[in-house]
């Protein structure tokens, strides 16, 4: 990537003393500001699901219970948010205007490689911001063409970038979420099945974790779900997440706890 297809490297080099952009400038240690939560993200046999649950969190108070933290970033790629909620919506919005400039600049898109990467130097511009407890925990899913394949990607504050392999989560909540992937994944094939697997994984970490918000029936509030595959990225419609997420309550409902058998998981196959 040369300097003028990167738009982060194109504002350094006109107005000088930035050599990244920084997501903040506060530099106390004591910040009162609104938290996201949990995301996951589940491959299928035809691409990836990200899913997000809703809640933010300001300490032990609910800053919003409707909060989006999963968004496009362009035609084939996704990006959830955990973290300190306004540094995150302040980097995904980069991370876009990024994509697009370098498809402006060299007319083609980067490589599902190349924005793992990408993202991957952005979140390391906010590192000092990450040592000071403002931290963005952002996790990347996209359909790799070359590949014909959904591929996840996992981050860590200093802008290390991992792959993983058929499911993860990230948030105060994801070692429930985790947990709960560990025992359904092996039977997911079909799109709803990742679906109903992904909304019963954050249901399992709000099960255990106050910060993260499960469906709230009363309030018409379900996970926000995307697909990503070979037509690129769709946003789930509400009626669908709805309709899955009533039957997944129904099931545990009988069996709280969960349980280990996998038969029927999207209520569609028995």
């Amino acid at each position: 990537m040369n300097s003028q297809s990167s738009f982060a490297e194109y504002l350094a080099s006109i107005k000088s003393g930035i050599a990244q952009p920084v997501f903040g400038s506060h530099g106390g240690s004591e910040i009162d500001a609104p938290h996201g939560t949990t995301i996951v993200a589940v491959r299928y046999n035809k691409g990836v699901i990200m899913a997000g649950d809703r809640r933010a969190t300001t300490g032990n108070i609910i800053a919003q219970r409707d909060m989006q933290k999963v968004y496009p970033t362009d035609e084939f790629s996704v990006v959830g948010i955990a973290g300190t909620a306004g540094l995150a919506i302040e980097l995904v919005k980069l991370f876009q205007v990024e994509l697009e400039h370098y498809e402006k600049i060299e007319g083609t898109s980067l490589s599902l490689d190349g924005k793992a990467n990408r993202l991957s130097s952005l979140l390391r511009g906010n590192l000092g911001m990450a040592m000071q407890g403002l931290a963005v925990m952002p996790l990347l899913a996209g359909f790799d063409s070359a590949r014909s394949v959904g591929r996840i990607f996992s981050y860590d504050v200093t802008g290390g970038r991992y792959e993983e392999h058929d499911f993860y989560a990230v948030g105060s909540g994801a070692h429930f979420a985790r947990g709960s992937l560990k025992k359904l994944s092996s039977i997911i094939q079909e799109q709803d099945d990742a679906i109903t697997v992904a909304i019963e994984a954050l249901y399992d970490a709000a099960d255990d974790d106050s910060a993260t918000g499960g469906p709230d029936v009363n309030r018409g509030i379900y996970p926000l779900v995307y697909s990503v595959d070979k037509s690129g990225v769709v946003e789930m419609d509400a009626p669908r997440i709805e309709a899955l997420s009533r039957k997944m309550l129904q099931r545990r409902s009988v069996n709280p706890n969960g349980g280990t058998s996998t038969a029927g998981i999207s209520g569609d196959r028995s």
